[in-house]
């Protein structure tokens, strides 16, 4: 990795509150002084972008923030909506018994309520969104998603000067608060972003097992040289998938030609799947995963640029 990369990795994984986001944007300005950022308000979102957007042929993003400390992983099997589903409903069982909890201490108190039920719902629903929105912040984001800001830095420092023109970096914010960034990105360049292909890594570094997710027209477009570009080596295997087939909630879905990247593990029963991140487990970073999807990436952007 380069000496940004291993400093984002070393010093800089913690990007949640208002202070630690700005930290990182001053340390990227020590490397990109071309670095431009975007604001909109409520809650302050600011995304940040290398390169020029309205000429770009490609945009290559990843969410930049991180999220706060969660008690379970998020689990995800973006093949298997069951498994994801039954995994759901397990992680709800302590709130449900919560909510019972709450309701037997008011009736206690107030006797039978009809509203009772609708307190016992708001307390834990309060609970849930201050535990994910303003809780301890999560010290250890190796996949999710330092993995995607350190490719597109290492990408940064690989693409020839023709291909830097051809593309724009865009570290998008508040992922973790629902794709406020991404959805404000796309708001001021949705005329541009209709022919442009976007590229989002998200939670990249774990796995040997590639998905990338493509959009209809991004597979009508560039369907064979995406395919080319990224090939099986070194134990690591690509999936190329359809966005509407696979479950992968991520900032590439709001754009109509996109693959969102993504790694995976894999499992008889299960299939494809990620687990530990939102967690003190999300500690492993395979820097193969980082170098063969960079590799992928400028080979189709190369393709992309040249094609007839």
């Amino acid at each position: 990795m380069h000496e940004l990369s291993k400093l984002i990795f070393d010093k800089y994984q913690v990007r949640k509150t208002e202070a630690q986001k700005t930290a990182f944007i001053e340390l990227l300005r020590l490397y990109y002084p071309d670095l431009q950022i975007e604001e909109s308000p409520f809650p302050l979102t600011r995304n940040l972008i290398i390169g020029d957007t309205n000429t770009a042929s490609v945009v290559v993003s990843a969410h930049y923030d991180t999220c706060a400390k969660l008690p379970f992983p998020n689990f995800l099997a973006p093949k298997n909506i069951f498994i994801t589903l039954l995994y759901c409903l397990t992680i709800a069982i302590p709130f449900l018994m919560l909510m019972v909890l709450i309701q037997e201490i008011l009736f206690l108190i107030w006797g039978y309520q009809p509203f009772h039920f609708s307190i016992a719902y708001a307390i834990v629903l309060t609970l849930l969104i201050w535990i994910s929105m303003f809780g301890k912040p999560n010290e250890h984001t190796a996949n999710d998603n330092t993995s995607g800001v350190i490719a597109l830095c290492e990408l940064l420092e690989r693409l020839t000067p023709k291909q830097r023109k051809e593309t724009a970096i865009v570290f998008f914010d508040n992922e973790e608060y629902g794709l406020l960034g991404s959805g404000s990105f796309r708001k001021l360049h949705k005329n541009r972003l209709k022919d442009c292909l976007l590229i989002n890594l998200d939670c990249i570094s774990d796995g040997d097992h590639i998905l990338l997710a493509l959009s209809k027209s991004a597979r009508h477009q560039y369907g064979t040289l995406i395919k080319s570009s990224f090939e099986d080596s070194d134990g690591k295997q690509f999936y190329f998938e359809k966005s509407s087939s696979v479950l992968y909630p991520s900032d590439h879905i709001y754009f109509p030609m996109h693959i969102g990247i993504s790694a995976l593990k894999k499992k008889r029963w299960i299939g494809l799947y990620m687990d530990k991140i939102h967690t003190k487990h999300d500690t492993n970073f395979d820097e193969s995963n980082i170098e063969c999807i960079c590799n992928g990436i400028q080979t189709l952007i190369e393709k992309a640029v040249n094609a007839p």
